[in-house]
């Protein structure tokens, strides 16, 4: 698809679920499906042009062999949330690539106990998760877990649950499950009353199934019956959860949701270390959203050049660039002057990669003396100073673990 095909479709500028399609009648698949605040603006988003750079290769190529595009428009951002894990769930879209090993999103889940609980829990979690406790429902999956937390906030204010790490063995009496709860809540789950409590995890049930509307439904005709009954209070209560799921305030939603894509923000930086041009090493760092990331460090033993920290840097960057399904960086950071600048422009554009690059440039203590491409880069200089200090910190840890000879071959960071 491409900028130019938008114009022709009136997306509209409200909260729902897309989707990115190909082909037509039996022979059409569905690509890849997502949710979003504003169905328009985010649609947009997809045809800028440095999607590379925000949404790594795969989105790329999956925007370029979409020949359509649909929509669901929901009520508010919550249905949009609930409705993009029903809808992940259902087709398998093959540019959902974390949808299909499931390992990286996460799942609502319902205990199967006297006192259900409502908990919030990873992919990778649930077979374990599955061995310690009875479940009774599994919803998901969710691609955002701030997301997800966010959601279950908002139905916890309408329908109290218990989410305590431990069983609740009896909610009438002041157990630590019940002071969690309430810490979290303000609240807890109506006057102890089992049936009510039942009720509401029904109510959630319904909710996370994409069933809200019927909800209501049955809401309002429990309403009506219990003010026609004379029963006001508890058509007082009804009255009360009609209206809030009816106006759920997605605020705290959409800024939930601006913060997860924040929170995308990756950053590489490299370093190279020998010792006189011999046992030559090199070494990727990681942030996501400000965060170090160290299950993504990578190590590299240099094997094609000695005594050449631009070639060094060179043959690092081509292989880590030769891992398509390592999610390209917002900008990389490297250490060094114009040698290693052009070095690295150099494989990026063997690689066809436009991605920005920061330049921290160090004086004969090895203290940064200037920082370059940092504001260009839309990245704070504090950030990239930060993350080239921790690359050199890294490389220089695994460069005197090889002359040590306590380097281990199995390293899980390694790259051979």
């Amino acid at each position: 698809m491409e900028r130019l095909d938008l114009k022709k479709m009136q997306i509209p500028d409200t909260p729902g679920v897309y989707f990115f399609t190909r082909g037509r009648g039996k022979n059409k698949e569905v690509l890849y499906v997502g949710k979003a605040t504003s169905l328009r603006e985010r649609v947009a988003s997809y045809f800028s042009h440095d999607l590379i750079v925000t949404r790594g290769a795969r989105i790329v190529d999956m925007v370029t062999k979409a020949d359509a595009l649909s929509w669901e428009q929901t009520d508010s951002v919550l249905d949009a949330i609930v409705l993009e894990s029903i809808r992940i769930k259902e087709l398998q879209p093959s540019a959902n690539v974390d949808g299909r090993d499931d390992k990286s999103f996460f799942y609502a889940v319902i205990t199967d106990e006297t006192w259900p609980r409502v908990l919030l829990v990873r992919g990778k979690d649930l077979l374990d998760f599955g061995k310690k406790s009875k479940v009774s429902d599994t919803f998901g999956p969710f691609p955002h877990g701030g997301e997800l937390k966010e959601a279950l906030r908002i139905i916890r204010k309408i329908f109290p649950f218990y989410d305590t790490p431990r069983p609740v063995t009896h909610a009438g009496k002041h157990t630590q499950a019940r002071i969690v709860f309430n810490k979290q809540i303000g609240v807890y789950p109506a006057k102890d009353d089992h049936g009510a409590y039942i009720t509401s995890i029904r109510a959630i049930r319904m909710i996370l199934s994409g069933k809200k509307k019927q909800l209501l439904l049955g809401l309002t005709k429990e309403m009506k019956k219990a003010a026609k009954e004379e029963r006001f209070e508890d058509a007082a209560r009804l009255r009360g959860e009609v209206c809030a799921l009816t106006h759920v305030r997605d605020v705290s939603l959409i800024k939930e949701g601006l913060k997860e894509r924040d929170a995308g923000l990756r950053l590489e930086a490299y370093d190279v270390a020998h010792t006189g041009g011999k046992e030559t090493v090199g070494a990727m760092v990681v942030s996501i959203g400000g965060v170090l990331e160290k299950s993504q460090y990578r190590k590299f033993r240099i094997q094609s050049v000695t005594n050449n920290d631009p070639a060094a840097l060179a043959e690092m960057l081509r292989r880590r660039f030769a891992h398509p399904e390592w999610r390209l960086p917002h900008a990389i950071v490297i250490d060094g002057g114009a040698p290693q600048k052009r070095a690295t422009e150099a494989v990026l554009a063997d690689f066809r990669i436009s991605i920005p690059l920061i330049l921290v440039t160090k004086n004969e203590r090895h203290k940064a003396s200037s920082i370059t491409g940092a504001r260009r880069a839309g990245v704070p200089e504090a950030d990239a100073l930060l993350l080239n200090a921790e690359a050199h910190r890294y490389v220089l840890s695994f460069h005197r673990a090889r002359r040590g000879a306590l380097y281990k071959s199995t390293d899980k960071n390694q790259i051979a």
